[in-house]
């Protein structure tokens, strides 16, 4: 599913008139029936709303719902703020069909002074104010307006965007001058500042309504950043020829473990056979050897020279794929290690967990790094390698820049993992869950990523399906178990069920 912009958003409405054809009033009307059908399917007509619109297009859908919820029998309290003396051509029009109707409860029109209404814990508050057109945090009387919204027991529901958020960038935004949605019914796709973490509180629980924007459009017009859907992991996923045999499975490497880090690497290998890969090998500290010959008796163990660390690089020349780093600590012995293993290394990697804080703490490394590596990063691991970040959208960005700049795939790991792709281009993972964020989780997901390298999928491919894959197991352990429950090992348990999924 692509994400579009504010800027091709606008566009896509624009070509969506030109070419279906149809008016720009009707238009919003179609999208008004959506926003309305969703809100009567959770609002009984007993529930007393008030509507706040603004003097823009997001205002002309809330002024249209308001309409059909009042011909419907909800009693509606309408405000329209038209403070400079100008509406918008479809929101002007929206105003003379909500005018001629009475069925209305109040309808006031804001032009200078504004008594703002009682807002009860009976009221729904539908915020029409302003969508995703703003570029600027608001200020004056709509920001006074906000505040009084969100301190009020009200709840509410915002039309398209929360009036306030950008669709992409929030980083020089005012938080306190953002409506706090407890649902957005946003139109026709999610918007980029939807994924983010710090976001959720204005967005709250979000439904997109299909409002049948050109398909065309949609298809022509290229989108830097997409979310990862079902069919398109499916159409990725390889098959078993009947007379496979463990050679033609793949033959991975994992260098992971240091002391008292053993479960990191029983965790990364389990993982990477239950990914389908043929052969596993371990090259883990000595200390490690008997532990893993139990809990992985199907992996083959290359113990280090070392006791208690990785201490030396090894030959890859027979791998098909390396994944690096979980428990592996960032002592200078390991250090050196790892730089050397990196540079010798001709097959695809992944390198994760303390092989990017590694990298973190001697920065000139990274310039190092071979074309086409693979970098799972959670976000304070990514703002050691890349300096702190005020917020997920200017990580993001940076993320992006990095991997354009040396040529790396770069996972941003978290609700809506970010893979960010040298050609500029992002793609997030829908599913996972909450029960996920426990130690080892991150492991599981080198340890598939790994396996489906070794297998012969191209870097975006493994990256997209791995996450897929993790999340979807994840889902599926959390529907079973709960989530407060969940352990990384049973994304492990899990992964079949994930993949029979898939394969249905």
């Amino acid at each position: 599913m692509k994400i579009f912009t504010s800027a091709q958003i606008h566009e896509l409405d624009k070509y969506t008139i030109e070419h279906e054809p149809i008016e720009s009033i009707d238009l919003m009307e179609r999208a008004a029936k959506a926003i309305t059908h969703a809100i009567t399917e959770m609002w009984h007509n007993d529930t007393p709303m008030v509507v706040f619109a603004g003097p823009g297009n997001n205002g002309g859908d809330a002024l249209a719902v308001a309409r059909m919820l009042a011909e419907a029998g909800y009693s509606i309290s309408v405000y329209l703020f038209n403070i400079s003396g100008h509406l918008s051509e479809d929101c002007a029009t929206n105003k003379a069909r909500l005018t001629e109707i009475k069925k209305i409860k109040e309808f006031i029109e804001v032009t200078q002074e504004f008594d703002p209404p009682q807002l009860t814990s009976e009221t729904l508050v539908i915020d029409g104010l302003f969508g995703s057109g703003i570029n600027k945090p608001l200020a004056g009387g709509f920001s006074s307006l906000v505040k009084y919204i969100n301190a009020s027991p009200c709840k509410v529901v915002s039309i398209d965007v929360p009036s306030g958020l950008m669709t992409e960038d929030n980083t020089y935004n005012v938080r306190a001058n953002i409506i706090r949605a407890d649902v957005t019914l946003t139109l026709q796709q999610p918007k980029l500042s939807f994924l983010f973490a710090e976001n959720q509180m204005f967005t709250g629980w979000q439904k997109v309504l299909d409002i049948r924007i050109s398909s065309e459009g949609i298809e022509k017009t290229d989108a830097h950043y997409n979310i990862v859907e079902e069919r398109d992991v499916r159409c990725m996923l390889r098959g078993r020829n009947s007379f496979a045999h463990k050679g033609m499975m793949g033959n991975a490497l994992l260098i992971a473990g240091s002391y008292g880090m053993g479960g990191a690497a029983i965790l990364a290998t389990k993982a990477c056979l239950r990914a389908g890969v043929g052969k596993v090998t371990v090259h883990t500290p000595k200390s490690n050897n008997i532990i893993m010959q139990i809990s992985v008796p199907e992996a083959v163990i290359l113990p280090d020279s070392e006791e208690t660390i990785f201490s030396e690089p090894t030959d890859t020349e027979d791998y098909d794929a390396l994944g690096i780093g979980p428990g592996l600590g960032t002592s200078e012995t390991t250090a050196i290690a790892l730089i050397a293993q990196l540079r010798r290394t001709q097959c695809p990697i992944v390198a994760d967990a303390d092989a990017i804080n590694i990298l973190a703490n001697r920065r000139a490394w990274i310039q190092q790094l071979p074309k086409g590596i693979i970098l799972t990063p959670h976000p304070k691991e990514f703002d050691r390698l890349d300096g702190h970040s005020t917020d997920s959208g200017e990580r993001l960005a940076k993320a992006c820049k990095m991997a354009e700049r040396i040529g790396a795939y770069i996972i941003l790991k978290g609700r809506y993992s970010a893979l960010c792709m040298p050609d500029g281009h992002v793609a997030f993972n829908p599913t996972g869950n909450a029960g996920m964020a426990t130690a080892g989780s991150g492991d599981v997901l080198t340890g598939i990523i790994t396996a489906l390298l070794a297998r012969g999928y191209k870097q975006a491919e493994a990256c997209i399906v791995g996450m897929y894959l993790h999340g979807l197991a994840g889902d599926i352990a959390a529907e079973e178990l709960g989530m407060e429950s969940l352990t990384a090992g049973d994304l492990i348990t899990y992964l079949p069920k994930a993949f029979k999924r898939l394969n249905d």
